[in-house]
């Protein structure tokens, strides 16, 4: 892992680590690209082929769509939000966990939302499109790893674990609605599940975390004592000699 960039600016806001920074510029890319298309007289083709159809990935099979989907942004809002996510909360993340591990974690939410998404409505034909269900993952690690780190919501200082359980319940509230938004707030929830079971998987719970140390610590003040015991035993009984 590279280590040549620092995790925050003169200013503390995070410096966009390496993967981030490509993963912004491929998004901006691929949105920009939806604009020509649209105006070309394109109309919604690029969304249909490359977003995320659940009817077309269980019956035709178009598989690519569960990682391409990620890419494609609904609006100028949409986008701005999610990698305004991505820099915030995955700068910090990769810097700590390096650029293969972030990446890889990255993926794994978003593809995992989209499986999720595509199990819980296997005949629709409503694309699913945007990187929440990644940026959700990446926000729940970030809370799991930093649950106290204040974060700026809006205008309102919030630790980072409440910021989770805020937007997890705003997207298990925006699930349940009847219409097409309901099911694109699964792949919310499917992010975080997914990096939730990750997360779990590999031991990373701070609470874990911190017994795991406590317990090498007091394994090695242990064996400490008993070598320091046994050469003053030994010292003792040599001078006794």
């Amino acid at each position: 892992m590279s280590r040549n960039y620092r995790s925050t600016s003169g200013v503390g806001y995070p410096i966009w680590s390496p993967a981030v920074r490509v993963l912004i510029i491929i998004c901006i890319v691929v949105f920009v690209l939806q604009k020509l298309d649209s105006v070309a007289g394109g109309g919604e083709s690029l969304i249909f082929r490359f977003g995320l159809v659940p009817q077309l990935v269980t019956h035709s099979f178009y598989l690519w769509q569960l990682v391409t989907y990620i890419f494609l942004h609904a609006d100028v809002m949409h986008i701005l939000f999610n990698m305004l996510g991505l820099w915030m909360f995955g700068s910090d993340l990769e810097r700590h966990w390096g650029t293969r591990r972030f990446t890889n974690y990255f993926f794994l939410c978003g593809i995992g939302a989209g499986v999720l998404s595509v199990l819980l409505a296997w005949s629709s034909s409503t694309p699913i499109i945007g990187a929440s269900g990644a940026i959700y993952g990446i926000l729940l690690a970030y809370g799991v790893l930093w649950p106290n780190r204040i974060i700026y919501w809006i205008i309102f200082p919030i630790p980072a674990k409440w910021l989770v359980i805020i937007l997890g319940g705003l997207a298990f509230l925006s699930s349940l609605s009847a219409n097409g938004s309901g099911v694109a707030n699964v792949a919310h929830l499917g992010g975080m599940l997914i990096g939730f079971i990750y997360l779990k998987g590999r031991g990373l719970s701070p609470n874990f975390k911190w017994r795991y140390e406590q317990w090498q610590r007091q394994r090695l003040r242990r064996k400490f004592d008993v070598y320091y015991n046994d050469k003053n035993r030994k010292d003792n009984d040599r001078w006794r000699n």
